[in-house]
């Protein structure tokens, strides 16, 4: 039997446990991919110093790695929001926190729209920036795909009906979505508010709208004041132990803090 060293949190300070694990033993780990690139980041961190572990990181959304946890064909699921009223059969432990900002082309003269506008646009019932105050020209509506949790919260905050959304582009991450309104002047979607102030800063042709008068941005979050926050959550199928336990731990620990404000996320306490 191989050895092998976690970490876990205890009143803000770190300390090491032993654990027992299998050669080349592997944590598959699915979900949405919103929190995907912060867990294969972790994922990394923990081989690094568990060699004998393997973490297998794949996407799908937030509904895949519900299901595929209950199911128990992943260790964990990867969520981007609370676990459901339904849901709480699951486990669910938050590692990290982020936003939902609306996004739109960096040439696009609107600085800012109301909710009203907003649900008016979702709706199709305006159709021309010139309404809004841009330069005349159609919108574009970027739509999330059903299963992803950014679509439900998006959908909940607004009051909307998917089935009531007239959109002209269905995209499932936040990269296709920022690449979609990176490349089309007209374009108005919704995406992680860390990854759109990340590809904003490295360049590409996209910003973020405030909501409510309120800058979105990973600062706002962090303080409590953007309205459309949401937790990033490992699940599992019941109470995690050795190997899936010691990973989380060190998912939600200060060990990995660097990697959570890297991805534009906002850091929790256990």
């Amino acid at each position: 039997m191989l050895r092998l060293l976690a970490l876990t949190v205890c009143g803000g300070f770190l300390f090491g446990m032993s654990l027992t694990a299998n050669a080349a033993e592997k944590i598959v780990i699915t979900g949405s991919s919103t929190v995907a690139p912060l867990v294969a980041e972790i994922g990394k961190r923990f081989e690094e110093q568990n060699p004998d572990v393997r973490i297998d990181v794949q996407t799908g959304g937030s509904s895949r790695g519900i299901n595929d946890a209950r199911s128990g064909l992943a260790n964990i699921g990867m969520a981007s929001r609370s676990l459901k009223d339904e849901e709480k059969d699951l486990k669910g432990t938050a590692i990290a926190r982020d936003g939902i900002g609306i996004i739109l082309n960096a040439a696009n003269m609107v600085r800012s729209l109301t909710d009203q506008q907003i649900v008016d646009i979702f709706l199709g019932k305006i159709t021309d920036w010139s309404a809004v105050g841009g330069k005349a020209g159609p919108i574009t509506v970027v739509n999330k795909a059903d299963g992803r949790s950014t679509l439900e919260l998006f959908l909940n905050h607004f009051k909307l009906k998917a089935s009531d959304i007239k959109a002209q582009v269905i995209i499932g991450d936040n990269q296709q979505g920022i690449k979609t309104v990176a490349g089309n002047p007209n374009a108005i979607g919704y995406v992680s508010v860390g990854t759109a102030e990340f590809e904003a800063g490295q360049g590409t042709s996209v910003k973020l709208l405030s909501m409510n008068g309120i800058p979105a941005t990973v600062e706002n979050i962090q303080n409590g004041s953007f309205p459309l926050a949401r937790p990033l959550t490992l699940v599992t199928k019941d109470e995690p132990s050795g190997v899936v336990r010691a990973f989380i731990d060190f998912a939600q620990s200060a060990a990995v803090h660097d990697l959570v404000k890297e991805q534009f996320f906002v850091p929790v306490l256990p």
